[in-house]
């Protein structure tokens, strides 16, 4: 027997809503787009609704991103000029240090947003990389390593860099004593001598090696001084001297030449009771002890004049551990010196060349009270 009741809704038209009206019900589209939309499916139609106010508001969010970008490209650019301009200390003023934070204040907005979360994300790591801090850093390292820090010095700076003297030494001194080519003269004539004495007496042999070295003085204003440093080429005996009583003899023997020459006598540099410490002394020359060093250092000087002149033994038997051998053999290698002997040199600090003295009394009269 049929139910009437539910018959009326499983067979023909009877009881069916009514159809929609020709271009279907208002609004339909865009319900039907949202929900379609909302399952993952595409859109059943070409119409889209979007919402006013949300449309404004994305497009604020892209706009954020791209100032925050921009805004870091160009302060990145302005942080790399100035450290290449040599403007270390610009770097660090204040009007950098509160454009970083207010651009960093852009930044943090563009994260806070959907679509500009990723330019912000990219403007975030460009300025922990390139900061006031890290350029200025390398525009520090920069200036250290050249000297160039022309770009923030004042005109008295760059004045005093130009003093054709050396900071704290009067550059009378200079003018009143010797000449680099008489002190060059000097200690030629005092090692010859010192060389004669010692061959007559002991039969060594001498071979020079390298070259004599003038390079300039630094002034102490950060420029270069007209004054120059120099010393002289080496003199060393073929003959290694290993014995001690043979050493003292030979050192009496150079300062006898030097006290008749006018200079002071010989003074021992690795004896402890010279005023350097005895951890330095071993350091230095191996060991406390004379009898157990492979190095002694003697010196004297010509003061006030500007010579000095160092008197070295060298003693390969008393390096046990063979560091100092491999010192000495890297030193040979360059200047061809033998290994060990008895070994003179001579060096001169803050002497004038002759041709240089007329320029030096000229430059001298803008510097008055120097």
């Amino acid at each position: 027997m049929v139910d009437r009741q539910r018959s009326k809704y499983v067979g023909g038209a009877e009881g069916a809503p009514p159809l929609p009206p020709p271009g279907g019900y208002a609004g339909a589209a865009r319900a039907r787009g949202g929900l379609d939309a909302a399952a993952g499916l595409p859109q059943a139609s070409g119409i889209s609704y979007t919402d006013p106010a949300t449309a404004g508001r994305k497009a604020g969010v892209n706009a954020l991103g791209l100032v925050a970008i921009s805004a870091t490209a160009i302060f990145v650019v302005i942080l790399l000029l100035l450290m290449l301009a040599g403007g270390t200390d610009a770097l660090y003023g204040v009007t950098l240090l509160v454009l970083q934070l207010a651009i960093v204040g852009v930044i943090v907005a563009a994260m806070l947003t959907v679509r500009g979360r990723m330019l912000g994300a990219i403007a975030l790591a460009v300025s922990l990389v390139f900061n006031v801090a890290t350029v200025g850093a390398m525009g520090a390292l920069q200036s250290a390593a050249n000297q160039a820090y022309d770009g923030t010095k004042s005109e008295r700076q760059r004045h005093e860099e130009a003093y054709p003297g050396v900071k704290d030494h009067s550059p009378q001194d200079a003018l009143s004593g010797p000449s680099l080519e008489e002190v060059q003269a000097e200690g030629d004539a005092l090692m010859a001598a010192i060389r004669e004495r010692v061959s007559d007496r002991f039969g060594y042999t001498w071979v020079q090696n390298g070259k004599d070295d003038v390079s300039p003085e630094r002034n102490g204003y950060g420029g270069e001084s007209m004054l120059r440093r120099y010393t002289s080429t080496v003199w060393t005996t073929e003959q290694p001297v290993q014995d001690d009583t043979r050493k003292r003899e030979i050192m009496r023997t150079i300062g006898e030449v030097l006290v008749e020459r006018g200079m002071s006598d010989l003074y021992p540099l690795n004896e402890i009771d010279t005023g350097i410490s005895p951890d330095m002394v071993a350091k230095l020359y191996g060991s406390t002890e004379p009898a157990r060093q492979h190095t002694w250092e003697y010196y004297s000087d010509t003061f006030p004049d500007p010579l000095y002149f160092y008197a070295y033994a060298y003693d390969l038997s008393n390096d046990p551990t063979g560091d100092f051998r491999t010192q000495r053999e890297a030193i040979a290698k360059q200047t061809g010196e033998p290994l060990e002997g008895i070994q003179l040199v001579v060096f001169a600090r803050r002497v004038l060349p002759e041709a240089d003295r007329a320029e030096f009394e000229k430059r001298l009269q803008e510097y008055p009270g120097f």
